[in-house]
């Protein structure tokens, strides 16, 4: 069987598909990279963070739009686990909305923003509105773009820090990729408990599995992306709940829409949704590497396995011995879900490739009316009266 790899960047120009594929497949060596930064950023993120997440009457929000928010969701609960302050993921989206929900002029804030661009209404937005509404804010900028509006208007302030990625990261195709598993692992280096050295071994061991998954599974998941479908779900639970969802968002946007791509728990998923279940649906599990997890994960996998209305049901993760045949697994070190969740998300990103050039859709620009942009267009910022 041909499996056009993403290497080849001839094959997939002709596909419309080069900037995709190329950022897909670069991603490990980002990792590397990331890694390097972060050694020669290390020591200002500390002194930046200082003890911010010790206070319990401090708070930190995650925050980003789309991508970016789940990448928000992917790191807040696993960091709140770590801190005495108070840790969330509010998406710009929801911010901007309702503001006094998650806002308190007495409450000191670190508002923690992720943009590929930099330069999205919301982004930009968010950050105006912490800084009117908060007495005591803070701001770290994590974004791909060093000419974007997040970089350029934090520049020389001291409140604000700003967290360049490797320049590549920075994503020509329409989809975030390597922007967002860059700036996910960006965050949860600079937030972890770990030696610095730790953290940064963490990134050189994730970017050797990444190139071993990317090898490994793409045969699989050629084959996967060539059979019809009319519907994929995406499971995960804790941190991959957040996973799923991007997974999900990846699929339908290079698809543009004409794959149904939905999320949930593998607990939630029986609360409904699993009615969406027939002959032409996929089901995709996100292992959990938590053991308590990971049974309720299985359960799961038994039932839909047994019932056989789906007409595909695999899992994706850690190596199991429980595994099923023509499920994708990878043996990995001892490391939390949200560390491990960029190597499950490289299969999402390479399916949704391979499904949307096997639409004939172009990858790098699914929506070529316009009527979705790479920089969301047409917000219209509004101001409480």
């Amino acid at each position: 069987m041909d499996v056009t790899p993403l290497s080849d960047l001839t094959a997939w120009q002709r596909l419309g598909g080069a900037h995709t594929a190329e950022e897909i497949a670069q991603q490990p060596a980002l990792w590397e990279q990331l890694a390097n930064t972060l050694a020669n950023a290390g020591a200002g993120i500390t002194a930046f963070l200082g003890d911010w997440l010790h206070n319990p009457t401090h708070r930190v929000i995650f925050t980003g739009a789309g991508s970016s928010g789940f990448i928000a969701e992917m790191v807040a609960d696993p960091i709140n686990a770590q801190a005495a302050a108070d840790v969330r993921a509010v998406h710009t989206t929801s911010l901007l909305t309702h503001p006094a929900l998650y806002l308190a002029a007495d409450r000191p804030t670190l508002l923690v923003s992720f943009g590929r661009s930099g330069s999205s209404p919301e982004s930009v937005a968010a950050v105006d509105l912490v800084r009117e509404r908060v007495a005591n804010a803070r701001f770290l900028d994590i974004t791909c773009n060093p000419d974007g509006e997040l970089a350029r208007r934090g520049a020389g302030r001291a409140d604000t820090f700003t967290l360049l990625m490797p320049p590549a990261s920075c994503d020509r195709a329409f989809a975030m990729t390597s922007s967002l598993s860059c700036m996910m692992l960006a965050a949860l280096a600079s937030f972890d408990s770990a030696p610095w050295p730790q953290r940064l071994q963490r990134l050189s061991t994730l970017a050797a599995l990444g190139r071993q998954a990317l090898a490994q599974w793409e045969p699989a998941v050629a084959t996967l992306a060539r059979t019809p479908c009319s519907r994929v779900i995406y499971l995960g639970s804790g941190p991959l709940e957040a996973l799923a969802r991007e997974a999900s968002l990846k699929l339908l946007e290079l698809t543009a829409g004409r794959v149904l791509a939905l999320a949930n728990t593998p607990l939630g998923f029986r609360h409904g949704p699993k009615s969406t279940l027939d002959a032409s649906t996929l089901v995709i599990v996100l292992r959990s590497a938590d053991p308590l997890a990971r049974r309720y994960e299985q359960d799961l996998l038994d039932e839909l396995r047994r019932d056989g209305i789906a007409g595909r049901v695999l899992s994706v993760g850690p190596e199991l011995a429980d595994a099923a045949p023509g499920d994708l697994t990878l043996t990995v070190p001892a490391l939390p879900d949200a560390w491990l969740a960029p190597l499950w998300l490289t299969m999402a990103q390479v399916h949704a490739l391979r499904r949307s050039a096997a639409l004939g859709i172009t990858p790098d620009n699914p929506f070529p009316d316009g009527t979705v942009n790479r920089v969301v267009q047409g917000v219209t910022i509004h101001h409480a009266a």
